[in-house]
Protein backbone atom coordinates (compact mmCIF):
# COMPACT_ATOMS: atom_id res chain seq x y z
CA UNK A 1 0.00 0.00 0.00
CA UNK A 2 2.68 2.75 1.30
CA UNK A 3 4.29 1.44 -2.27
CA UNK A 4 1.84 1.84 -4.48
CA UNK A 5 1.38 5.64 -2.47
CA UNK A 6 4.79 6.20 -2.67
CA UNK A 7 4.97 4.93 -6.63
CA UNK A 8 1.56 7.79 -7.06
CA UNK A 9 3.46 10.64 -5.86
CA UNK A 10 6.32 10.03 -7.95
CA UNK A 11 4.56 9.85 -11.38
CA UNK A 12 2.50 12.83 -9.91
CA UNK A 13 5.63 15.13 -9.44
CA UNK A 14 7.20 13.86 -12.91
CA UNK A 15 4.15 14.85 -14.08
CA UNK A 16 4.17 18.13 -13.11
CA UNK A 17 7.96 18.86 -13.67
CA UNK A 18 7.03 17.84 -17.65
CA UNK A 19 3.99 20.23 -17.26
CA UNK A 20 6.49 23.19 -16.12
CA UNK A 21 8.99 22.37 -18.72
CA UNK A 22 6.72 22.63 -21.47
CA UNK A 23 6.98 26.17 -23.05
CA UNK A 24 4.12 28.64 -22.73
CA UNK A 25 1.57 28.27 -25.71
CA UNK A 26 2.05 31.80 -27.47
CA UNK A 27 -1.44 34.24 -28.08
CA UNK A 28 -2.51 37.01 -30.75
CA UNK A 29 -2.01 40.00 -29.39
CA UNK A 30 -4.52 42.27 -27.68
CA UNK A 31 -5.27 44.01 -31.06
CA UNK A 32 -5.56 41.08 -33.20
CA UNK A 33 -8.85 41.73 -34.24
CA UNK A 34 -11.15 44.80 -34.60
CA UNK A 35 -12.88 44.64 -31.46
CA UNK A 36 -9.15 45.10 -29.54
CA UNK A 37 -7.92 47.95 -31.90
CA UNK A 38 -4.86 49.95 -29.93
CA UNK A 39 -5.86 53.38 -29.28
CA UNK A 40 -3.10 55.32 -31.01
CA UNK A 41 -2.48 59.65 -31.19
CA UNK A 42 -0.09 61.59 -32.59
CA UNK A 43 3.40 60.72 -31.56
CA UNK A 44 2.17 56.76 -30.43
CA UNK A 45 4.63 54.17 -31.48
CA UNK A 46 5.02 50.28 -30.67
CA UNK A 47 6.89 47.50 -31.26
CA UNK A 48 4.81 44.51 -31.49
CA UNK A 49 5.39 40.31 -31.71
CA UNK A 50 3.22 39.80 -34.61
CA UNK A 51 4.17 36.33 -35.01
CA UNK A 52 1.08 34.46 -33.85
CA UNK A 53 -1.21 37.29 -35.36
CA UNK A 54 -4.58 36.06 -37.63
CA UNK A 55 -6.12 37.14 -40.59
CA UNK A 56 -9.87 37.34 -40.78
CA UNK A 57 -13.11 38.92 -42.73
CA UNK A 58 -12.29 42.35 -40.72
CA UNK A 59 -9.30 42.49 -42.73
CA UNK A 60 -10.69 41.06 -46.24
CA UNK A 61 -13.01 43.27 -46.49
CA UNK A 62 -11.03 46.48 -45.60
CA UNK A 63 -8.33 45.36 -48.64
CA UNK A 64 -11.59 44.63 -50.99
CA UNK A 65 -10.36 48.41 -52.47
CA UNK A 66 -6.82 48.38 -51.73
CA UNK A 67 -5.64 44.70 -53.58
CA UNK A 68 -3.03 44.00 -51.34
CA UNK A 69 -1.39 40.85 -51.87
CA UNK A 70 -1.79 39.30 -48.90
CA UNK A 71 -3.14 40.53 -44.80
CA UNK A 72 -1.33 37.89 -42.71
CA UNK A 73 -0.48 38.92 -39.30
CA UNK A 74 -2.58 41.36 -39.40
CA UNK A 75 -2.99 44.31 -35.49
CA UNK A 76 -5.96 46.94 -35.92
CA UNK A 77 -5.27 51.06 -33.92
CA UNK A 78 -7.79 53.44 -33.88
CA UNK A 79 -6.58 56.76 -34.52
CA UNK A 80 -8.92 59.80 -33.46
CA UNK A 81 -7.94 63.09 -34.96
CA UNK A 82 -7.65 65.67 -32.44
CA UNK A 83 -7.60 68.51 -35.23
CA UNK A 84 -7.02 68.99 -38.99
CA UNK A 85 -4.33 67.55 -40.23
CA UNK A 86 -2.15 65.34 -42.36
CA UNK A 87 -0.76 61.90 -40.65
CA UNK A 88 2.16 59.29 -41.33
CA UNK A 89 1.72 55.41 -40.27
CA UNK A 90 5.57 54.16 -40.60
CA UNK A 91 5.88 50.25 -40.75
CA UNK A 92 9.03 50.64 -42.69
CA UNK A 93 11.42 50.12 -39.75
CA UNK A 94 9.70 46.24 -39.25
CA UNK A 95 11.67 43.36 -39.54
CA UNK A 96 9.42 41.72 -42.39
CA UNK A 97 7.65 43.08 -45.55
CA UNK A 98 4.68 45.33 -43.72
CA UNK A 99 2.07 46.90 -44.90
CA UNK A 100 -0.89 49.68 -43.43
CA UNK A 101 -4.73 50.00 -44.24
CA UNK A 102 -6.56 53.11 -43.08
CA UNK A 103 -10.17 52.67 -43.35
CA UNK A 104 -13.10 55.07 -41.88
CA UNK A 105 -16.79 53.70 -41.16
CA UNK A 106 -18.20 50.62 -38.70
CA UNK A 107 -16.90 47.20 -39.01
CA UNK A 108 -17.50 44.98 -41.83
CA UNK A 109 -18.38 48.10 -43.89
CA UNK A 110 -14.78 50.02 -43.62
CA UNK A 111 -14.28 52.92 -46.93
CA UNK A 112 -10.44 52.74 -47.54
CA UNK A 113 -8.96 55.86 -47.14
CA UNK A 114 -5.41 54.82 -48.21
CA UNK A 115 -3.18 51.83 -47.90
CA UNK A 116 0.04 50.37 -49.29
CA UNK A 117 3.55 49.04 -48.29
CA UNK A 118 5.93 50.39 -45.59
CA UNK A 119 4.72 54.44 -45.08
CA UNK A 120 1.64 55.80 -45.77
CA UNK A 121 -0.22 59.32 -45.12
CA UNK A 122 -3.24 60.49 -45.06
CA UNK A 123 -5.73 63.73 -44.10
CA UNK A 124 -7.56 63.49 -41.11
CA UNK A 125 -10.41 65.08 -39.65
CA UNK A 126 -10.85 66.28 -36.38
CA UNK A 127 -13.00 64.29 -34.74
CA UNK A 128 -13.06 61.54 -37.15
CA UNK A 129 -12.03 57.69 -36.07
CA UNK A 130 -9.73 56.19 -38.25
CA UNK A 131 -8.83 52.29 -38.09
CA UNK A 132 -5.71 51.24 -38.80
CA UNK A 133 -4.52 47.58 -39.90
CA UNK A 134 -0.98 46.37 -39.85
CA UNK A 135 -0.26 43.55 -41.90
CA UNK A 136 1.89 41.18 -43.37
CA UNK A 137 1.41 41.51 -46.91
CA UNK A 138 4.21 38.61 -48.27
CA UNK A 139 6.24 40.33 -50.08
CA UNK A 140 9.37 39.44 -49.10
CA UNK A 141 7.61 35.53 -48.88
CA UNK A 142 8.20 34.68 -45.83
CA UNK A 143 6.96 33.63 -42.41
CA UNK A 144 4.18 35.11 -40.70
CA UNK A 145 4.43 38.71 -39.31
CA UNK A 146 7.85 39.43 -36.90
CA UNK A 147 9.02 42.27 -34.68
CA UNK A 148 6.34 45.28 -35.93
CA UNK A 149 7.18 49.34 -35.64
CA UNK A 150 4.47 51.11 -36.33
CA UNK A 151 4.26 54.86 -35.41
CA UNK A 152 1.73 57.49 -36.00
CA UNK A 153 3.68 61.30 -36.67
CA UNK A 154 2.06 64.43 -37.96
CA UNK A 155 3.02 64.83 -42.10
CA UNK A 156 5.10 67.17 -42.63
CA UNK A 157 4.43 70.61 -44.56
CA UNK A 158 3.17 70.42 -47.79
CA UNK A 159 5.57 71.24 -50.61
CA UNK A 160 5.55 74.55 -52.55
CA UNK A 161 7.22 75.38 -55.82
CA UNK A 162 8.06 78.78 -57.30
CA UNK A 163 10.14 79.18 -61.40
CA UNK A 164 10.55 82.20 -63.17
CA UNK A 165 12.13 83.03 -66.11
CA UNK A 166 13.80 86.00 -67.25
CA UNK A 167 13.02 88.41 -69.68
CA UNK A 168 16.11 88.59 -71.81
CA UNK A 169 18.50 85.18 -72.99
CA UNK A 170 21.05 84.70 -75.52
CA UNK A 171 21.77 83.16 -78.50
CA UNK A 172 24.23 81.59 -80.38
CA UNK A 173 24.17 82.51 -83.81
CA UNK A 174 26.47 79.48 -85.12
CA UNK A 175 24.32 76.48 -83.76
CA UNK A 176 21.30 78.16 -83.27
CA UNK A 177 20.50 77.37 -79.81
CA UNK A 178 19.17 79.57 -76.95
CA UNK A 179 20.05 79.68 -73.30
CA UNK A 180 17.75 81.25 -70.87
CA UNK A 181 18.11 81.90 -67.13
CA UNK A 182 15.74 82.47 -64.31
CA UNK A 183 15.13 81.37 -60.40
CA UNK A 184 13.57 78.46 -58.62
CA UNK A 185 12.67 77.93 -55.44
CA UNK A 186 10.98 75.10 -53.61
CA UNK A 187 10.22 73.92 -49.79
CA UNK A 188 8.65 70.66 -47.91
CA UNK A 189 10.46 68.36 -51.07
CA UNK A 190 12.52 65.75 -52.42
CA UNK A 191 13.66 67.41 -55.31
CA UNK A 192 12.74 69.47 -58.38
CA UNK A 193 11.98 68.94 -61.87
CA UNK A 194 11.73 71.98 -64.81
CA UNK A 195 11.23 71.39 -68.54
CA UNK A 196 9.92 73.96 -70.63
CA UNK A 197 9.14 74.70 -74.46
CA UNK A 198 10.50 78.12 -76.33
CA UNK A 199 8.81 78.75 -79.85
CA UNK A 200 10.13 81.70 -81.69
CA UNK A 201 7.66 82.86 -85.04
CA UNK A 202 9.68 83.37 -88.30
CA UNK A 203 7.93 84.82 -90.53
CA UNK A 204 4.32 84.41 -90.85
CA UNK A 205 3.98 81.14 -90.33
CA UNK A 206 7.16 79.06 -89.63
CA UNK A 207 8.18 78.86 -85.88
CA UNK A 208 11.36 77.53 -84.45
CA UNK A 209 10.56 75.03 -81.43
CA UNK A 210 13.06 73.44 -78.53
CA UNK A 211 13.32 72.30 -75.69
CA UNK A 212 14.76 72.80 -72.00
CA UNK A 213 14.65 71.45 -68.88
CA UNK A 214 16.47 70.16 -65.50
CA UNK A 215 16.01 68.24 -62.71
CA UNK A 216 17.94 68.59 -59.30
CA UNK A 217 17.79 67.29 -55.47
CA UNK A 218 19.01 68.59 -52.50
CA UNK A 219 17.85 72.39 -53.13
CA UNK A 220 14.59 72.67 -51.85
CA UNK A 221 15.41 74.77 -48.94
CA UNK A 222 12.54 77.43 -49.57
CA UNK A 223 15.65 79.65 -50.53
CA UNK A 224 15.41 81.20 -54.19
CA UNK A 225 18.38 79.79 -56.47
CA UNK A 226 19.55 80.58 -59.91
CA UNK A 227 19.23 78.50 -63.04
CA UNK A 228 20.17 77.97 -66.96
CA UNK A 229 19.08 75.96 -69.41
CA UNK A 230 20.15 75.21 -72.93
CA UNK A 231 17.34 75.28 -75.87
CA UNK A 232 18.29 73.51 -78.36
CA UNK A 233 15.81 73.96 -81.39
CA UNK A 234 14.25 70.76 -83.25
CA UNK A 235 13.41 72.26 -86.11
CA UNK A 236 15.63 75.47 -87.69
CA UNK A 237 17.77 77.59 -85.49
CA UNK A 238 16.81 80.65 -83.06
CA UNK A 239 18.01 83.58 -83.75
CA UNK A 240 18.05 87.33 -81.60
CA UNK A 241 14.52 88.65 -80.95
CA UNK A 242 10.89 87.88 -79.33
CA UNK A 243 10.15 84.16 -77.96
CA UNK A 244 7.65 82.92 -76.38
CA UNK A 245 8.60 80.51 -73.52
CA UNK A 246 6.40 77.79 -71.32
CA UNK A 247 7.87 76.34 -68.16
CA UNK A 248 6.56 73.86 -65.77
CA UNK A 249 8.00 73.02 -62.77
CA UNK A 250 6.99 70.03 -60.26
CA UNK A 251 8.42 69.73 -56.77
CA UNK A 252 7.33 66.24 -54.56
CA UNK A 253 7.55 65.33 -50.97
CA UNK A 254 6.74 62.26 -49.39
CA UNK A 255 3.22 62.06 -49.98
CA UNK A 256 2.15 65.13 -51.73
CA UNK A 257 3.57 67.21 -55.12
CA UNK A 258 3.08 71.00 -56.00
CA UNK A 259 3.60 72.21 -59.67
CA UNK A 260 4.44 76.23 -60.85
CA UNK A 261 3.70 77.70 -64.27
CA UNK A 262 5.04 80.35 -65.87
CA UNK A 263 5.02 81.77 -69.77
CA UNK A 264 7.48 84.48 -70.26
CA UNK A 265 8.40 86.39 -73.52
CA UNK A 266 12.06 86.49 -73.89
CA UNK A 267 14.45 88.91 -75.66
CA UNK A 268 17.21 86.70 -77.29
CA UNK A 269 20.39 88.72 -77.94
CA UNK A 270 23.10 87.46 -79.72
CA UNK A 271 26.63 85.79 -78.17
CA UNK A 272 26.34 82.81 -75.61
CA UNK A 273 25.88 83.19 -72.51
Amino acid sequence: MRLTRSITVLLAAILLMALQALPAVAAPPSNDTFGGATAASLGFSQTLDTTEATTDADDAQLNANCGAPATDASVWYAFTAAADGGVVVDVSQSNYSAGVLVGVGTQGNLEIVTCGPGTVGFTAVAGTTYYVLAIDDQLDGAGNGGTLRISFNEAPPPPTVDITVDPIGRVDARTGEAFLTGTCSCSSSDFIDVFGEARQTIGVRAAVVGFFGFFDVGTCDGTVHTWSATVVPDNGKFAGGKTMTVTFAFSCGVFECAEGFVEQTVKLRGGKL
